[in-house]
């Protein structure tokens, strides 16, 4: 029996313009023509501030919304109907109207380590340059090497990786979910294990957002709902939001899903790596959001409420 999705013929997909959020958006495109073929899904690419402010590092102009702004006011106005981001880079507040409508299946959350000769990042050498602009990266490898000299690197996966390889940085820590999905798995030197560097807040998870009132778009994207992705992603979320902080600052979380068991790792540490706190929680996949911010209250009361002081200038 044919399913009907209203009168709705068409639908508009907003994306940014790199070669990731574009093959991200040509998958959900795939995706939706199989679920509902006689329904046409164009691609309407648009410039954030993120994209255009290329020499400043994120935490200095405003954080991860610079990713999603234009977009979500694209949809706000009914020139798109969904968009379709990276989870990491979506604030853990959305602006009155939207909602993230469906989280499909999860790639892999870990960072990659990406070094010009394969060598680990245990056996580089001392002193080696290593590019991120991700404090929450610098601050974990900084833990584990403070022999290391972190520099800013931003830009498109590719950008960044021809960086890399022109010589002007040893090493490079990457999203492993990027290079995986553009087929670029090669790139990887080493998956870096969240004991070492703990993933951002839902890294290696898309979230597909839309209006709240749009029943046309809930009904046709349910079915790339995935729920195990959509539990660990919220507890990550809830975290970050109790912690009320952005991608730029040095917190990381990292769910697990087994069963009906959900294991929920956070970390609150100083740029430099030197205090670092962090603490694991383990509790019912329906109580996500609530282990979400009973872990956040522990690390605040372990220390890391003046840490997050000192990063926003309120102590």
């Amino acid at each position: 029996m044919k399913e009907h999705y209203g009168r709705r013929s068409s639908l508009v997909i907003g994306t940014r313009g790199s070669r990731l959020a574009l093959w991200q958006a040509e998958w959900v495109k795939s995706q939706l023509q199989q679920i509902a073929p006689e329904v046409s899904v164009s691609l309407q690419r648009i410039q954030t501030s993120g994209d255009k402010i290329l020499d400043v590092p994120l935490a200095k102009i405003g954080g991860k919304g610079l990713f999603v702004k234009e977009i979500e006011d694209a949809l706000l106005k009914g020139e798109i109907d969904v968009a379709v981001h990276s989870m990491k880079d979506v604030p853990s507040v959305l602006p009155d109207g939207l909602e993230i409508v469906c989280v499909p299946e999860r790639e892999d959350p870990r960072d990659a380590w990406v070094c010009h000769d394969g060598t680990s990042l245990q056996d580089l050498r001392r002193g080696a340059t290593i590019g991120t602009s991700s404090l929450r990266r610098q601050a974990q490898i900084l833990h584990h090497r403070a022999d290391f000299d972190i520099h800013m690197l931003r830009g498109n996966l590719d950008t960044r990786l021809k960086k890399l390889q022109q010589g002007k940085y040893d090493a490079i820590i990457l999203a492993a979910a990027g290079l995986r999905r553009l087929g670029w798995s090669q790139e990887i030197s080493e998956y870096l294990s969240p004991d070492v560097c703990l993933p951002a807040i839902g890294q290696g998870a898309l979230g597909l957002e839309g209006r709240a009132d749009d029943a046309f778009l809930k009904d046709l994207i349910i079915r790339l709902e995935d729920g195990p992705s959509r539990a660990t992603v919220n507890a990550e979320r809830a975290f970050l939001t109790r912690l009320e902080g952005g991608c730029q600052v040095p917190i990381a979380g990292h769910a697990v899903l087994q069963d009906n068991e959900l294991c929920l790792d956070g970390l609150i540490a100083s740029v430099d790596g030197t205090r670092y706190i962090r603490d694991t929680i383990t509790g019912s996949r329906e109580n996500a959001e609530a282990l979400g911010v009973e872990l956040a209250e522990r690390l605040l009361a372990a220390g890391g409420q003046p840490i997050l002081q000192e990063i926003y200038g309120t102590a």
